[in-house]
């Protein structure tokens, strides 16, 4: 019997992978699409049926052991933002060729306006690139529906689906209306007769290279169901997708003449030639309205002779989020009589470390440290986390952030350029993602480096979930050769700081790499209690091993 809930878009998501029977789910956090996973974690733990769910290391990760999932047989979600997409890139495009058995349904979401998130990539390209079908709710509801759309396909096609949300639907809370839940029904490990189409020596890549394209008229055909064209009056249409079609329904409940124009509703890719043909026979101009990347106004330009309009004309901008008022703007749709645009003129506030944060006693013993050695003006690369925040006025003690990891690449690449000291600044998250490789860089590599690990226990920035590395850093650390010499644990508070600073510059004064970790849980999962319960297990074992 259906049921109904109040859900995120991104929760949406999760709740209908885990009704339509998934066995595991796996992802990176990351905003906007953590909630879609916690969502079904928590599901998962509640149901207590044998399903499985986990955070990664990194999204490559999370990505393989989706595939490992799939290859045994079962349904299995895996969930990332668009950034993080580029770190499982080598996996998504793989997959495309190697095919699934159980469904595996990808979901990406993406941060139009960067609200979260270093750039605004459209993971639709990705799609394209790696020949997968990819569909783009424009609802909570639809959320929900075409995520249990995505695993019929997936295993109907057989290949893994990606489910393309954007920050504003991942956040749009919603009624939702459940389907009866599915229990996770395998369909056994791959035959014998397809294990070769998961060896991808070339031999077999070329093979299943030919079959991937050769299933694109399938895939279209597919997609085709979702995608409408809508007759109308008129010479001028409008083609929408994702957050195009949420906004212009609103629209057209102020202004009905709209439902009039002729439109082509877009909701999953790749998208039909025919179709687009067909609607631009209709049309003489055509208004495009999707979120971020101009992806189906490029294919309607090349199409026909109809005058196309969107971003590349500057009808809309070129970069940011859709929203309302573009779409009136774009449409040349005026206020009614007598109402005027709200507009609240409120003062700017950056975001700031929390009150009580020990990356700010932290960054302060460095700061410190860097003048004592004569390098107040060294530059500090920084990485990606809430300790990000120290880029700015005024502290501004990190002078470069680009992706995840690229810390201590960075600073190794200036110590050999003759750029000395120099320091790299990384979370301990962080550092389990994707610092591990380049440390081993700096390891071999053996210049004047020091690297700063934040560690305060917990993905702190999405939502404090437990580290991967959780009281491990230092152990990792000698691992990738790091001489136990140049390895310190400090307490970053505030009757810590002489001694802080006095091994911060002994660290900066070495001349080959040196690791420095400073280490105090995050203020807001301590207040959340988040690791109470590893915490107190790890006293009763240390007791136990101590009496024993």
């Amino acid at each position: 019997m259906a049921d109904s809930t109040l859900a995120l878009g991104v929760e949406a998501v999760g709740c209908a992978a885990f009704d339509a029977g998934i066995k595991g789910a796996f992802g990176y956090p990351g905003t906007p699409s953590t909630e879609g996973f916690e969502f079904v974690e928590a599901l998962i733990h509640r149901a207590g049926d044998g399903r499985a769910a986990q955070w990664a290391a990194n999204e490559k990760v999370a990505y393989d052991l989706g595939m490992g999932m799939s290859y045994a047989g079962h349904r299995t979600l895996v969930t990332m933002k668009h950034v993080g997409l580029n770190v499982a890139l080598d996996a998504y495009a793989n997959s495309a060729l190697t095919g699934v058995r159980g469904g595996l349904v990808l979901l990406v979401a993406d941060d139009p306006g960067m609200h979260s998130s270093q750039n605004e990539q459209d993971s639709r390209r990705l799609a394209e690139f790696a020949w997968l079908p990819c569909l783009e709710p424009s609802t909570v509801q639809e959320c929900y529906d075409l995520t249990f759309r995505a695993f019929e396909l997936s295993e109907a096609l057989q290949v893994p689906v990606m489910l393309r949300i954007v920050t504003r639907l991942a956040h749009c809370r919603a009624a939702l209306v459940r389907r009866e839940t599915l229990a996770p029904t395998g369909l056994g490990l791959a035959p014998k007769a397809s294990i070769q189409d998961w060896v991808l020596i070339p031999a077999n890549a070329r093979r299943r290279y030919v079959d991937l394209l050769a299933k694109q008229p399938r895939l279209k055909a597919e997609a085709a169901t979702l995608n409408r064209l809508v007759p109308g009056s008129g010479r001028q249409g409008v083609a929408l997708a994702g957050m195009g079609r949420a906004y212009f329904g609103q629209l057209a409940l102020e202004h009905p003449a709209l439902a009039a124009l002729p439109r082509l509703e877009i909701a999953a890719y790749p998208v039909d030639p025919a179709l687009e043909q067909t609607f631009l026979a209709q049309v003489d101009e055509v208004v495009v309205f999707e979120e971020d990347y101009p992806v189906l106004e490029e294919r309607l330009g090349l199409r026909g002779t109809a005058k196309v309009h969107g971003r590349l004309d500057g009808a809309l901008p070129r970069t940011g989020e859709l929203s309302p008022r573009l779409l009136k703007d774009a449409l040349g749709l005026k206020l009614p009589d007598g109402k005027a645009a709200a507009r609240l003129d409120l003062p700017i506030r950056a975001p700031r470390f929390c009150d009580g944060c020990g990356h700010v006693d932290a960054y302060g013993a460095m700061q410190e440290a860097l003048a004592k050695v004569g390098a107040p003006e060294a530059r500090v690369f920084g990485d990606i986390g809430c300790y990000t925040l120290a880029a700015q006025e005024p502290m501004a003690a990190i002078h470069a952030v680009v992706e995840m990891g690229a810390s201590i690449s960075m600073a190794v690449g200036a110590a050999l350029a003759g750029e000395t000291p120099s320091v790299a600044v990384i979370g301990d998250s962080t550092f389990g993602h994707s610092g591990l490789p380049a440390l081993l860089t700096a390891a071999d590599a053996g210049v004047n480096v020091t690297v700063v690990i934040l560690d305060n226990r917990v993905v702190g920035m999405t939502g404090q979930q437990p580290s991967q590395a959780l009281d491990q850093v230092e152990r990792m650390v000698l691992g990738m050769g790091i001489p136990e010499a140049q390895v310190q644990v400090l307490l970053p508070v505030p009757k810590q700081h002489e001694a802080n600073v006095a091994a911060m510059e002994a660290a900066l004064r070495h001349p080959g790499p040196s690791v420095v970790v400073f280490r105090r849980e995050c203020i807001q999962s301590i207040r959340r209690g988040v690791l109470k319960d590893h915490d107190r297990q790890e006293r009763e074992r240390c007791v136990s091993e101590a009496c024993s």
